[in-house]
């Protein structure tokens, strides 16, 4: 099978090259960073010239793409996947998205005789380094099925949720709650630094006890090595959160603590912080309260 990927970023970079290594398939790849590109084709991977390119010449399209309007623009612009895919073709999405922008999206490519699978992804650059990134499909479940073998190839856990809208859904309520943690782990270590207790032994207990998430193993190992190179910016953050507050919104789901931490994140982006690790929302506390939660 030919597959196309368009998009070979942080993300979508380790898991295109996950797919090279990991299967049989012949994978061709597009991206405006010609650095991101040579990652994949020296290991196997062929270069596309355009989206155009990629598309018609493949069975099976993905994108892992930055915001909601790249999607929609690529997959159904003028040089996009959809005017340029055969019919019979499988769209791919890894991006994070708007459960609305999916679904147009969707019959966007339908009308052209395209199937597709939304199917966001969560576990950051590490865990698609490493192949053991989490999936959430929306879409038909006989088509889920058909390109499980595909998507085992860079992930450890798929998870079909319902139709084209749900992995979107999924994904955002996730990273909501992912960056809730964050940040209220954020204030907590802010307390234990200026409590004066040991934040070595603060973070045996935490990370021993109920207090334990992702989002605080993540954030107390960037802030106690003062490290916070991107592993998801904190503008991408800011993004999908605002995605779940809108999604909220849609609901009728009152916001009691989620818009607070988008406070907390436009805090930190307006103090230059947007380009950095998620994790500096702590650095907000840091420069308010003009001490560092740092520990050797």
């Amino acid at each position: 099978m030919k597959v196309g990927f368009i998009g070979v970023g942080n993300m979508g970079g380790p898991m295109c090259r996950n797919i090279v290594r990991n299967s049989n398939h012949e994978v061709v790849v597009f991206d405006l960073d010609a650095a991101a590109v040579k990652a994949c084709t020296d290991l196997g991977a062929s270069m596309g010239a355009s989206v155009a390119d990629v598309a018609a010449a493949c069975d099976v399209v993905i994108t892992s793409l930055p915001m909601p309007k790249t999607v929609e623009a690529v997959a159904l612009g003028e040089d996009g996947i959809a005017a340029h895919a055969k019919p019979g073709t499988v769209y791919i999405d890894l991006s994070t998205n708007s459960p609305a922008v999916a679904k147009r999206v969707a019959a966007g490519m339908a009308a052209r005789g395209i199937q597709m699978l939304e199917a966001p992804v969560s576990g950051g650059v590490p865990r698609a380094v490493d192949g053991s990134i989490v999936i959430m499909v929306g879409g038909e479940e006989a088509l889920c099925e058909a390109q499980r073998p595909l998507f085992s190839s860079f992930s450890g856990e798929v998870v079909h949720v319902g139709e084209v809208g749900m992995g979107s859904v999924a994904k955002l309520i996730n990273n909501m709650l992912a960056f809730c943690n964050m940040s209220a782990a954020a204030e907590a270590l802010m307390m234990g630094a200026k409590s004066g207790i040991d934040l070595r032994k603060l973070d045996q207990v935490i990370s021993n006890a109920s207090g334990n998430s992702a989002g605080y193993r993540s954030i107390a190992a960037k802030a106690f090595a003062g490290n916070f190179k991107p592993a998801f910016a904190l503008d991408l953050a800011h993004k999908d959160l605002r995605l779940a507050l809108e999604l909220a919104d849609e609901l009728g789901v009152p916001g009691m603590i989620a818009p607070q931490v988008m406070s907390l994140m436009r805090m930190a982006r307006g103090m230059g912080m947007g380009g950095d690790d998620t994790a500096s929302v702590i650095r907000v506390y840091e420069k308010a309260l003009g001490q560092e939660v740092r520990s050797g």
